[in-house]
């Protein structure tokens, strides 16, 4: 655990505004990609708080990781019923820090970026747009992609307060861009 962050989790509000954000969130990753409600199903997620995680699934650096498992039908031997399900396990002692920290940063929208760009990464696993295990290079990259989608997809939304939450993306993206430069120097 870093030093200092606390394992605090999400209180009785947070949890609505959480809840809140991840319903909207499906209904704008599902627009944006034009998926049917059975196709948002297909995508075989879910999205769990703290107090839901098993404890190798609770991280300090990251404000949400999905976490591959493999389901299978229960009295199933056939690898053919077995299918990826993709756990969104959302760090609240990270994300409740940084809102903490960068006052202008708002819960609901914030929970709204970090949704969106979750989902969007399932959408991308599931379409073989992108393999789940990859170099770190080839992660930086689609990091980058995936903020770029997240940012498209909610500057077309009307959300109150999401201005400040592209601010601080933009900082955090320019400066994974310039490590970026730095990883793969071009051939001047």
């Amino acid at each position: 655990m870093a030093e200092g962050l606390a394992r605090i989790t999400f209180d009785a509000d947070q949890i609505t505004a959480v809840n809140q954000a991840v319903g909207v969130a499906e209904e704008l990753v599902s627009n944006f990609y034009k998926f049917s409600g059975s196709q948002m199903l297909q995508l075989n997620y879910d999205i769990k708080t703290a107090v839901q995680l098993e404890p190798h699934e609770i991280v300090d650096a990251h404000f949400a990781q999905i976490m591959r498992y493999r389901a299978q039908k229960k009295d199933s031997l056939l690898e053919v019923d077995a299918t990826d399900l993709y756990r969104i396990c959302l760090q609240d002692h990270a994300i409740l820090a940084a809102v903490n920290r960068f006052r202008h940063l708002r819960l609901y929208p914030f929970m709204l970026y970090i949704v969106c760009h979750e989902l969007i990464h399932v959408v991308r696993f599931r379409r073989f747009l992108q393999h789940f295990h990859v170099a770190p290079e080839e992660r930086q990259l689609e990091e980058i992609r995936v903020h770029h989608a997240t940012r498209e997809m909610l500057s077309k939304a009307n959300i109150d307060d999401i201005g400040p939450v592209f601010e601080f993306y933009c900082k955090w993206q320019e400066a994974f861009e310039e490590m970026g430069e730095i990883v793969t120097p071009s051939a001047d």
